[in-house]
């Protein structure tokens, strides 16, 4: 009879950045133009908007969140993430001593568990092609 609507919640997608980074100054315009417009399409096909929630933080992620990174890439993607790492204790390790051992850009969609690294464009539009559309 009636329908309860339950509040939609966005994906949540977090860049990593440093802004000193030329990869990483590409990848926040590529995640603004789609979280704004919906430029994210690739061709000149009209497409919806990806309805997904954007972080970007200059910050480094805390050690719960990059125990999560690291889970989401498994542990050959470890050293992607962290210079010269070749499992979880030494790449938290690594980033204790210092977090510039991190290796940015990092793209995170937190809620479907998947992490790009560096300037993959296609990577990230493909990810966001895959996100829930707007209606």
């Amino acid at each position: 009879m009636f329908k309860f609507l339950q509040p939609k919640v966005l994906d949540a997608i977090t860049l990593f950045h440093k802004a000193s980074n030329p990869a990483s100054i590409r990848i926040a315009t590529l995640l603004k133009q789609a979280a704004g417009s919906g430029a994210a399409a690739s061709d000149n096909a009209p497409a919806k908007k990806a309805d997904f929630e954007l972080n970007i933080t200059e910050e480094a992620p805390t050690t719960e969140q990059l125990r999560t990174i690291l889970d989401y890439m498994g542990k050959t993607g470890i050293s992607s993430i962290i210079s010269n790492a070749q499992n979880e204790t030494e790449a938290l390790k690594k980033f204790k001593e210092n977090a510039d051992n991190l290796k940015r850009p990092i793209v995170v969609d937190w809620n479907n568990g998947k992490v790009f690294t560096g300037d993959n464009e296609s990577a990230i539009l493909k990810l966001l092609e895959d996100l829930p559309k707007k209606n």
